[in-house]
């Protein structure tokens, strides 16, 4: 069994990280992590887990989870994960990083856009960005993961056929994304009271949000090319999911079908990637409580062009199910292994 340490197992990432593993067959929790309850069961705080995850949150130690555990997922807040994983590493330990600590190639870009010095850039280098379908041989032969973000995951998964088989410009693409409250977290703020997001939606971080760099950083690596995109994300009066609506100019005249061929190839050993036929597109509830990225797209012949639909749930792929689907590969295992189950629709 692989022995599992989960810091910041309270956040709504962490949690999910705690249920799904509660029924990974080869996983056991070994160790729960949450400054805000040490010495309380996890199944106090959030009693769906009763009888089934009753283990007593700890706290944050990094000498006494190396000595439990073969893999760490730190759900921590950006900046915190940096100052623990080192010693992780070092006591030999398998950390997959759920934060923006670890998800950059170019330090520059990752202080320009967190504001903050990074204190550890020998394990930047380490590091490999946890998007399987793009980087699943790195992956497994890495220590450290630093786990995608929900838009990314769900906006690069999108658009990375196209840019591979160059048929799209790259000098205009648009994204526009909206998420559920809970990708905000569990902290509190007036912008995430039940009064102020119900019956309302709204945009933020327009032009400055950081998910815009890691989007830009994997498009680049497809292109082959430096890539910059228009990036709006807004905040939607549901609990979970992503959707981003992706727009790119075609380089010539398309039809939908045409194009849509070109994913199902592109995508066609991806368990986790659903290709929608023709006349279809996806929608939040097709993916709520799943792994599956759901993507369709239509053809714009009036303005050349293509128009992408990609769905997401924010705290599965877009978080925990990713990072579960990671530690598979770092451990030889099926990545599919406990991540299976279908959305729930409802």
């Amino acid at each position: 069994m692989i022995k599992v340490g989960i810091l910041g197992a309270t956040g709504y990432a962490g949690i999910e990280l705690v249920r799904m593993l509660s029924q990974h067959p080869y996983a056991k929790i070994s160790s729960v992590v949450s400054q805000s309850f040490v010495g309380q069961k996890i199944s106090n705080i959030y009693p769906n887990l009763r009888n089934i995850v009753d283990n007593v949150c700890e706290e944050l130690d990094a000498e006494v989870i190396s000595k439990k555990c073969d893999v760490v997922f730190t759900a921590l807040p950006h900046g915190a994960s940096k100052t623990v994983i080192p010693q992780l590493i070092q006591a030999g330990l398998k950390v997959i990083d759920l934060s923006g600590d670890f998800r950059y190639n170019d330090i520059s870009v990752y202080e320009k856009w967190y504001q903050t010095k990074h204190d550890h850039p020998e394990l930047l280098k380490m590091a490999v960005y946890g998007l399987p379908e793009l980087h699943r041989d790195k992956i497994a032969a890495s220590p450290l993961i630093g786990n995608p973000g929900c838009y990314t995951t769900c906006s690069i998964l999108g658009l990375a056929p196209l840019l591979a088989d160059k048929v799209i410009a790259t000098d205009n693409i648009i994204i526009d994304a909206k998420s559920g409250v809970s990708g905000a977290g569990r902290g509190l703020a007036l912008d995430y009271h039940f009064c102020e997001c119900t019956e309302n939606m709204k945009a933020y971080k327009v032009a400055t949000h950081r998910h815009t760099s890691e989007i830009e950083q994997e498009l680049s690596i497809i292109a082959n090319e430096e890539i910059f995109i228009s990036f709006t994300p807004h905040l939607v009066p549901m609990k979970r999911g992503i959707i981003s609506t992706i727009y790119a100019n075609l380089k010539q005249e398309y039809e939908t079908a045409e194009l849509l061929n070109i994913y199902k190839n592109y995508y066609k050993d991806e368990f986790f990637i659903r290709i929608y036929d023709e006349g279809q597109l996806p929608e939040t509830n097709h993916v709520t409580g799943s792994n599956f990225v759901d993507i369709g797209l239509v053809v714009d012949t009036r303005l050349n062009r293509v128009v992408i639909v990609s769905v997401i749930d924010n705290l599965i792929k877009g978080a925990a199910g990713q990072a579960i689907q990671n530690m598979n590969i770092m451990f030889g295992l099926d990545e599919k292994t406990g991540l299976t189950s279908p959305g729930l629709y409802l």
